[in-house]
């Protein structure tokens, strides 16, 4: 049988963003058969945009079981960018090239309560309309219940602290690598049949 693909996708603007989706990677790695994509989004109107990244394609999406999306915290919404791209997808969407597949996301934003739930929850409503199964963080991960900064059954997310540099904690971090693996369980069970 073929490898399980998940797609991570994110767009991140000061790096915590990024570094949650190497976390949310390494939980989606840690199954056997499932292979961690991760790409991220070019700022709009930044062609030259220099980074080490790799900017996602409509191949990419068509490629993947699975699709975990995360964007930064803007005013509990979802990053311009990552709303451009997701416009973008009426073809992959008209196709029903994401039906049917797993999809979670994750956040993160520099005031504790500026917006990280309707963050997720707005990046669920693209996802919803592509006929993606949306999966969440269920209060079996102990960490859900013991975090005081960022985590929800939305998906992950990070407070990232008014300079945009406070570390993601331990239990933030654990949601990461929960939500990550969460996601490839499915996929792979899915794909299986």
């Amino acid at each position: 049988m073929a490898e399980t693909n998940v797609l991570i996708l994110y767009y991140s603007k000061h790096g915590n963003t990024a570094k949650m989706a190497k976390l949310i990677a390494r939980g989606v790695s840690s199954c056997q058969g499932v292979n961690a994509v991760i790409r991220s989004i070019c700022p709009a109107g930044n062609e030259n945009f220099v980074s080490s990244d790799i900017f996602v394609t409509e191949k990419d999406l068509y490629d993947c079981d699975a699709l975990i999306l995360g964007s930064p915290v803007r005013f509990g919404n979802m990053a311009a960018p990552m709303k451009e791209f997701i416009d973008s997808t009426g073809g992959v969407w008209a196709s029903r090239g994401l039906e049917s597949k797993p999809a979670a996301v994750f956040t993160s934003g520099s005031s504790l309560h500026g917006g990280q739930e309707s963050t997720l929850l707005s990046m669920m409503i693209p996802l919803l309309h592509h006929g993606m199964l949306v999966v969440g963080l269920p209060y079996s991960e102990k960490s859900l219940l013991n975090t005081e900064s960022g985590g929800s059954p939305y998906g992950a997310s990070h407070w990232s602290g008014n300079g945009s540099d406070r570390v993601i904690d331990k239990n933030e971090k654990e949601l990461c690598l929960a939500l990550g693996k969460r996601v490839a369980q499915i996929a792979q069970k899915q794909k299986a049949g």
